[in-house]
This record gives structure tokens, C-alpha cells and sequence, in this order.
């Protein structure tokens, strides 16, 4: 194994897997939509695709698709001079898709010791139902929602 000059992951994985290098254009200009374009234009447009060098915009509302459209020749100028797959533009009106967000933290909630009366109140409930199978499965669900009621949360994680 030969041992040279460090080498970008992406050289690493299109020379493994070469259909990549015609997504990395479009990945790249994604990741750098709001430094490429500004904020104000970030939040109303999405870059949607690159093909055959023109790159795709969707734009959220007709004022803003004007204006962009008048801005053409600037704005290729730019993407270009960072990502020079791009060559033209295309601007859509349409529904910008949202980025995902980060899942909100998830508190862990605590147990709660079952009383007496709630085992009485369980077995009473869970005794109505004739079907023994059904009974149980209601014993277990009454059961959980008693030790786990929905204001008992533990920490954050």
C-alpha cells in the first residue's frame, strides 16, 4: 500500500463508485446554497436538480421568481465560479421542500410504584371483559398507563 498526500473522501469514493461524481456537483452547491446565494434568497428558493448543467430552482411566490429571472446572468456568474458544473439556470415556481429538522429530544419517563387501588382498579376493569385473551391485554395496557402517566417525565437525555 502506497502512502502519499491525503486524499479528499470524495476523490476516494468516485473513484470507488464513479455514478457519484454526477451527484457531487448537485450535493455540494445543496450544502452551500445559503453561502452561495445569500439568506434572504435561501429562504424563498431550493436548488431542486443539476442536469446536463443547468441547475433547477424552485422558487416560492412570483415576486421572487421575477426577480431571480431578471438576476439570471449574475447568479450563474456565481454558482459557476464555485461549482463550474453549472452552466444555466432554470427557476420553477413551486413549494420549497423544508430541510429535516433534528428529532426534539426524547425525555425518558419515570415509573410510577402502582398502589393497591390501582391494582384493584385494573383488576375490576380488566375482570368485565369476557375474553380472556382481550382481558389480559387490558390488564397490561391499564397497567402501563397507571405506571407511566403522561406528567411524569424523567430528564432530558
Amino acid at each position: 500500500m502506497k502512502h502519499g498526500t491525503p486524499r479528499a473522501i470524495a476523490d476516494v469514493l468516485v473513484g470507488a463508485v464513479p455514478q457519484l461524481s454526477e451527484r457531487l456537483p448537485e450535493y455540494h452547491i445543496r450544502r452551500a446554497w445559503a453561502r452561495l446565494v445569500g439568506a434572504d434568497m435561501a429562504r424563498r428558493t431550493r436548488p431542486q436538480s443539476l442536469t446536463n448543467g443547468c441547475l433547477h430552482i424552485v422558487v416560492d411566490n412570483s415576486p421572487w421568481l421575477h426577480e431571480l429571472t431578471l438576476r439570471a446572468a449574475e447568479l450563474t456568474a456565481r454558482l459557476s465560479a464555485d461549482s463550474p458544473a453549472v452552466r444555466s439556470l432554470r427557476f420553477t415556481l413551486g413549494t420549497l421542500e423544508t430541510e429535516p429538522r433534528s428529532r426534539p429530544e426524547r425525555r425518558e419517563r419515570r415509573a410510577t410504584a402502582l398502589t393497591d387501588d390501582d391494582r384493584r382498579d385494573i383488576d375490576e376493569a380488566a375482570s368485565a371483559i369476557s375474553d380472556p385473551a382481550l382481558a389480559d391485554v387490558a390488564r397490561r395496557l391499564l397497567t402501563t398507563a397507571r405506571r407511566f402517566p403522561p406528567g411524569a417525565r424523567g430528564p432530558a437525555r
